[in-house]
């Protein structure tokens, strides 16, 4: 019990700060670290008063494939160190170029301010990349938005990719399914009511309704070729088998990549914590490079 009440203090101290540094120096933005700058072709542009980065690899290595990229952090961070070794790994066995949308983070913005940017910024990529070259990828929260993104593009017709590969997804703020009790003695990363919190910043008043929230509830009968790689220890996970049986009877199969004992996004987290960097990741990782270069 102490233990909770500390994280939740800790998180509600976090929250403070980002809002303190809102109020005095702006908007939190992610700044690419010097060695992207260095080995990869990086571009930076404004979209919507945010950054989106561009990074591709060389012209003798680079391929068409397009990966769209939305990364995790609870709607609160902003881009880790991982995310952008991450990113280095897949230019290196795919040749991709790799689009990161800065997307505006709560508690100043909510899920609307979100989808504000990245919808039209979708409906930009699809006209420009075409279906067999585009993947949409995202981590944790990143998962969610990524999944909610595509449900709303099949609600608008729009064209899905040809891959969307969610790693330990954020898939219901609510974190109302009673599985996640069971798990939570295994996840030393997540904590139930700790996440919550920063759900209810990212919906705002009315929010907690809305698909782009809680992309379980979405409408998933347009989806295509969806992979999701999930931990048995990752309080995240039970929604995902859940989402599993909501989207098949929508006539939606949905891929599960499980792997027993491993943590929430442990295929990332080995970049920055030398326990992630085992057998476990490395063979998640294997099968996700494959997909993306079938």
């Amino acid at each position: 019990m102490i233990n909770i009440i500390l994280i939740l203090l800790i998180l509600l101290i976090v929250l403070v700060m980002i809002m303190l540094v809102y109020m005095f120096t702006g908007n939190i933005e992610a700044r690419a670290p010097r060695e992207i700058v260095k080995q990869y072709k990086l571009n930076e542009y404004e979209y919507n008063y945010r950054k989106v980065f561009t990074i591709e690899a060389e012209n003798d290595k680079k391929t068409d494939k397009v990966i769209l990229y939305l990364h995790g952090g609870s709607y609160v961070a902003d881009l880790y160190r991982e995310h952008w070794e991450f990113f280095k790994d897949l230019i290196k066995d795919t040749g991709c170029t790799i689009v990161v949308p800065d997307y505006p983070l709560t508690p100043k913005y909510k899920y609307s301010d979100v989808f504000g940017m990245m919808l039209p910024l979708y409906r930009e990529i699809v006209k420009k990349v075409e279906k067999e070259n585009l993947i949409v990828m995202g981590d944790s929260a990143g998962g969610g938005i990524a999944l909610a993104l595509m449900e709303e593009a099949g609600r608008e017709d729009l064209m899905q990719p040809k891959n969307l590969i969610l790693i330990s997804p954020w898939l219901d703020v609510t974190m109302s399914n009673k599985e996640i009790d069971k798990v939570q003695k295994n996840d030393k990363m997540l904590n139930k009511k700790a996440l919550m919190l920063a759900g209810i910043a990212y919906a705002g008043e009315g929010g907690m309704e809305k698909f782009l929230v809680n992309p379980i509830n979405g409408p998933a009968n347009k989806l295509e070729n969806v992979t999701i790689f999930t931990g048995t220890y990752d309080i995240l996970n039970p929604d995902v088998h859940k989402f599993k049986e909501i989207a098949e009877k929508q006539n939606v199969e949905i891929d599960i990549r499980e792997t027993k004992g491993a943590a929430h996004i442990w295929i990332i987290k080995k970049y920055v914590d030398k326990k992630y960097d085992d057998e476990k990741a490395k063979k998640a990782y294997d099968e996700l490079i494959d997909i993306l270069n079938s």
